[in-house]
């Protein structure tokens, strides 16, 4: 069987010398060969609705713009057309391939374009075109028209000016298919054509199906990626000060014992914020001593200053648990002067409000390092302020896929993907926060499995649906909730 695909992606790479028949008879050979024929309305019909191909005059210098791809087949047969669209418009330099939305505005694809999991899969495809060294732009959201493709990215595509200047306002994603290099050309195409499939919901043949089905898993694990253990402790040794974020279960606190083990050999000081938690136990102050039935305060050092002095000849580390449920600026104080990235040439010092073994001043010695975890599901703390924040490096952690594949059960897995679908798809931003990490589902066989299902996971996914964290995407949340609640039942 030929390679559909790779007539496809030459003939719009070859820009204005493609005539217009070739690029009909490329799309249409799409159909039978990566997608089923079902999936085309109308493909027998010389001009099918879902097709557009206006490479009449081939970019020639007029006002036609010319162009083709994709279309939603609800639009009429010709003319002005609405909703998402997968176009690439042709010129004798090569082709710009691009997602837009037609000059009639978002209907009838309000849903793919408003959608979350639309959004983030735009942003993965982007990511994944860069790193494959081609030029490629995305707009922060698709669904927003009116906004001109910016100046920056236009000026790097000067042979499209005229499209810009005609469609500027309509283009959310776009890329350019470089002309003399077929292999790359392919997999740019390949990629719109694979994601458009994706949103439309074409059928994909089985000789397809595992490319099909890889990429676009790509692009949803672009969002749960997570660094190593050796990543973390890289970027620790080269900041000094670094925050682990993300959502409850993702091993922030085990990954921060794990490091303070390995790469500092357990030398250092483990501490837990809380509401609590005050400037006097974690830099200096007093402290009561009734030792001799009589009422006296001593100073007292707290968890920073006994980190400090574990900083001798060899390196040391600080680990502060659930570093956001404290108030920072009181118990950080003027200390947190002393937290500025990097080594310091000048060591910095503060002059601390008690005499501690003698000395009014602190400083934090270059070989000593914080690294912090913090719970981006918490909603009862406040956020890091900038101040604070400006002065550590933070990682994200999300939930890890491998991690489940790994440890858990066939059913484990798939509650897991599941779960991620739920968030991924119709979660906005700020709930991506929420999203239960991998160690809900670590289980060496289904009873276990079983109870952490309905004495851990569930009581957290129950608590998000009453205060209505995820907003829209509280019913598809429901629907896995219940999923979960059967297989944890074991019916």
């Amino acid at each position: 069987m030929s390679d559909q695909l790779q007539i496809l992606a030459d003939a719009i790479a070859a820009g204005s010398d493609t005539k217009s028949e070739a690029i009909g008879e490329a799309m249409k050979g799409l159909f039978g060969t990566r997608f089923h024929k079902r999936s085309a309305s109308h493909l027998d019909q010389e001009r099918p609705p879902f097709i557009r191909n206006a490479y009449g005059k081939n970019g020639a210098e007029s006002e036609h713009v010319a162009y083709a791809g994709f279309i939603n087949p609800e639009n009429p047969p010709s003319g002005p057309y609405g909703g998402t669209s997968l176009v690439w418009f042709p010129r004798p330099e090569g082709c710009l391939i691009d997602f837009g939305i037609g000059t009639q505005g978002l209907s009838p694809d309000e849903g793919v374009l408003t959608r979350p999991g639309h959004r983030r899969r735009i942003e993965s495809l982007r990511k994944h075109l860069v790193s494959l060294g081609v030029t490629a732009w995305a707009r922060q959201d698709p669904a927003t028209m009116g906004m001109p493709v910016p100046k920056v990215v236009s000026d790097m595509l000067p042979a499209w000016k005229s499209v810009f200047d005609r469609y500027g306002n309509e283009l959310y994603c776009l890329a350019e298919v470089p002309k003399d290099n077929p292999e790359l050309a392919k997999r740019v195409v390949q990629a719109f054509v694979d994601l458009y499939a994706y949103e439309r919901g074409w059928e994909v043949l089985k000789a397809a199906e595992d490319e099909y089905q890889s990429f676009i898993a790509s692009l949803h694990c672009a969002w749960l990626a997570t660094p190593s253990k050796d990543e973390i402790a890289r970027l620790l040794k080269s900041r000094r000060f670094v925050v682990l974020e993300g959502p409850p279960g993702t091993g922030k606190s085990r990954i921060a014992k794990q490091i303070l083990k390995e790469a500092f050999a357990d030398n250092g000081v483990i501490t837990q914020f809380h509401p609590s938690t005050t400037y006097e136990d974690f830099v200096a102050g007093l402290s009561p001593d009734v030792a001799n039935a009589a009422l006296r305060f001593q100073t007292r050092a707290g968890h920073l200053m006994e980190a400090a002095k574990k900083a001798g000849e060899s390196d040391a580390l600080l680990v502060i648990d659930e570093i956001n449920r404290a108030d920072l600026g009181r118990v950080l104080g003027e200390a947190i002067y002393l937290f500025e990235a990097g080594h310091q040439e000048e060591a910095r010092v503060v002059r601390l409000p008690h005499e501690i073994d003698g000395a009014h001043e602190f400083g934090l010695p270059n070989n000593l390092f914080v690294l912090a975890t913090m719970n981006t599901a918490d909603r009862s703390v406040a956020r890091m302020d900038l101040a604070i924040r400006r002065r550590f490096a933070f990682i994200t952690m999300m939930p890890d896929r491998e991690v489940v594949k790994s440890t858990s059960t066939d059913m484990g897995l798939k509650l897991f993907e599941a779960l991620c679908d739920v968030f991924l798809e119709f979660a906005p931003d700020d709930a991506l926060a929420l999203m239960p990490g991998h160690s809900y589902f670590i289980a060496s066989d289904d009873v276990v499995l079983r109870d952490r299902l309905r004495y851990e996971l569930l009581p957290l996914v129950d608590e998000y649906l009453r205060e209505g964290y995820l907003g829209p995407a509280s019913g598809a949340l429901h629907a896995v909730r219940n999923l979960i609640a059967d297989s944890s039942s074991g019916s």
